[in-house]
């Protein structure tokens, strides 16, 4: 009876040995599976950002910088003017005058005149627009309007050409005298706080 009794101990104690053993493992796995994400996401190494420069964007850059090597190898030449300064004189207002510039190209190279542009609306150039041959000779006309101009006026033009130096300025000048029968300037405005100033004709006197 006894030794019956001590095997089913046995058996107990080594059933609740082996049950144990099998927790303690399970435990074990369930641990390593929940640290497993955790040891990846760390391994993620970040990388920076990079820029890239596309086929198109280089053929821009390039082409650009062909052209301004091209204009930096247009072949320079020499402008001589027979006069650089023009005075008309004493005009009325609202006259209309001009004046032919004439120039020789002293260089070796075809004279290329891009633009000739005056300082103001009333000043308005013509030049050529045909290349002028070493030793050629053109003209640049000059027109003044004088509408609107009183006194002494000075005027530029500025002649953009494949030329060294660059660019070349021509000037006019001339004293305008005002239109007596101009419309006088608008009165104007007081500023602001300020009271208006009227003025009032005075009465006339009726003889008896």
């Amino acid at each position: 009876m006894k030794r019956s009794f001590l095997s089913m101990l046995l058996v107990a104690c080594t059933c609740l040995f082996m049950m144990s053993a099998c927790n303690q493992s399970q435990g074990e796995e369930s641990g390593d599976s929940a640290d497993a994400p955790a040891k990846e996401q760390t391994t993620v190494e970040s990388k920076p950002a990079t820029t890239e420069t596309t086929p198109a964007a280089d053929a821009n850059k390039a082409a650009g910088a062909d052209a301004a090597a091209e204009a930096d190898d247009t072949p320079k030449t020499k402008i001589e003017f027979a006069e650089m300064t023009h005075d008309f004189g004493t005009i009325d207002e609202g006259d209309k005058v001009s004046h032919v510039f004439k120039f020789t190209n002293a260089g070796e190279e075809p004279l290329i005149i891009n633009s000739a542009k005056g300082s103001c609306g009333c000043t308005v150039p013509e030049w050529p627009r045909d290349p002028i041959a070493p030793g050629g000779e053109g003209e640049i006309k000059v027109e003044f309007n004088s509408k609107g101009k009183k006194n002494k006026q000075t005027k530029t033009v500025t002649i953009n050409a494949n030329t060294d130096p660059n660019p070349t300025r021509l000037t006019i000048k001339a004293d305008v005298t005002p239109d007596p029968n101009a419309p006088a300037p608008a009165a104007k405005a007081a500023p602001a706080g300020q009271p208006q100033v009227k003025t009032v004709p005075a009465p006339t006197t009726k003889g008896n």
